[in-house]
């Protein structure tokens, strides 16, 4: 009996050990994975963050992986050596379902390190600049996603509403002074101005062209994704998607039911201190106000090639519509979500023969479901992209494009009816400079 006892203590141990070393060899295989998708991450420079991104405690994670199974856009997270790491830091918009999934509190969304960029403006935890009484909103900050840009308008509102009731002031308007001038009627604007009426101070929100901001420049039906936001005076959103579409007729309807203050047409110029606030000066009308909210957003001027040939009617900078354009030879330029979306829309449409240029050797800033979509449609002949290409001439019927190859460059000259360029935008921080504020640095106290 004994001796059968001690057999069966053996085989056990036998087991144990045998079920350790597999688990060694699993982890390890896992381990080298991550360890390759983390060079190939580097190696296309999509390992650091572009935005805000979960910053992660390795003291207080226990690789239990559901960060990375929350994430929506994939292979952003991944767990090594029991930790979780940032692989594709590129790839992260921000959503946060890391560090809601995450049952011990060991990610947080910010800005961390990238902070640090100049292109960052520096605000307090209230969005204030360095300016005083000049408050940040939305994008400007760094900070993407309509969800944030809300909880931002809101969050500068407030701030305001307690800097009045400490100055024992009233928030309506004084000596012909708006108490808040809010620049930039998108979804940290709008929602702003919702909080000033909410809380019953007088407000003005200056957009240069309609309500809604850089939505409406969307291409048609796209996705916007929202996640679950209250607006003030509206309620909260339930759902996690919604179309271009139905948010521009949600803003409308907001507009119409709530007395906003909208004064659109009008572009800012210039922004400096007065006696007591702010001067804004526009391309329509001066504004002064005692407290100013920029939600203005980072993509400003469209960013251009600057090559021959770019002038002519068929290079535009936004599609909006693609169901426009039928039976054409078009070129998307850009790597961005912006151009995937734009070149699977009019790939869609019937006859279209659609090139997509970019100048790195793969997309790496996307969202997962637009990878997905492109991968397809490049599989089914509807999309050709071309890698590590720029546009070097445009011409009324063709385009030729520089393309690097080991052996050299090459130039590729295709038929061409239409060019959209998704270059990215030339942001307003020159103007921010001008009136003081500071970038690059820490959030201040």
């Amino acid at each position: 009996m004994t001796e059968t006892i001690a057999i069966f203590a053996a085989v056990l141990t036998l087991a144990l050990v045998a079920i350790g070393l597999l688990e060694r060899l699993r982890a390890r295989r896992t381990d080298d994975a991550v360890d390759r998708a983390i060079d190939e991450a580097e190696r296309i420079s999509a390992r650091q963050p572009l935005m805000q991104h979960p910053q992660i405690d390795p003291l207080q994670c226990v690789g239990c992986g559901a960060c990375v199974a929350a994430c929506p856009e994939g292979e952003v997270l991944a767990v090594r050596g029991g930790v979780a790491v940032i692989v594709n830091g590129a790839r992260c918009v921000g959503h946060g379902r890391c560090e809601t999934a995450c049952p011990v509190g060991a990610i947080r969304i910010g800005l961390g390190a990238v902070a640090q960029r100049d292109d960052i403006p520096t605000v307090t935890d209230e969005h204030e600049s360095t300016v005083p009484g000049l408050f940040l909103a939305g994008e400007l900050t760094g900070i993407a996603l309509i969800r944030n840009a809300v909880t931002h308008g809101v969050a500068c509102v407030d701030a305001i509403a307690r800097r009045l009731d400490a100055d024992g002031a009233s928030g309506g308007a004084r000596d012909g002074r708006a108490t808040i001038g809010i620049i930039g009627a998108g979804p940290a604007g709008l929602s702003a101005a919702l909080r000033a009426i909410e809380l019953g101070i007088d407000h003005i929100v200056i957009e240069q062209q309609q309500a809604g901001g850089t939505i409406r420049h969307y291409p048609r039906q796209k996705l916007v994704m929202t996640e679950p936001v209250a607006l003030p005076l509206v309620g909260r959103l339930r759902r996690r998607d919604y179309t271009k579409e139905e948010l521009i007729e949600l803003w409308e309807d907001t507009l119409s039911r709530q007395p906003i203050v909208l004064s659109a047409g009008e572009r800012l110029v210039e922004l400096v201190r007065d006696d007591g606030g702010f001067l804004v000066r526009t391309t329509g009308a001066e504004h002064r106000v005692r407290f100013v909210i920029l939600a203005l957003g980072r993509r400003g001027t469209p960013r251009k090639l600057g090559v021959p040939g770019e002038e002519q009617a068929k290079v535009a900078y936004r599609l909006t519509d693609a169901t426009r354009y039928a039976d054409c030879d078009v070129l998307v330029v850009g790597g961005g979500d912006s151009a995937i979306e734009a070149a699977l829309a009019l790939a869609a449409q019937p006859g279209n023969r659609v090139t997509l240029s970019y100048r790195k050797e793969a997309f790496f800033r996307i969202k997962a479901r637009n990878a997905d979509r492109l991968d397809e449609a490049v599989k089914r002949g509807r999309v050709d992209v071309r890698y590590r290409s720029v546009v070097d001439r445009i011409e009324p019927d063709t385009v030729t494009l520089r393309i690097s190859t080991p052996d050299g460059d090459a130039d590729l000259t295709i038929q061409n009816d239409f060019v959209f360029v998704f270059a990215g935008g030339i942001p307003p921080f020159d103007l921010l400079r001008k009136a003081g504020v500071a970038f690059g640095a820490q959030p201040v106290s």
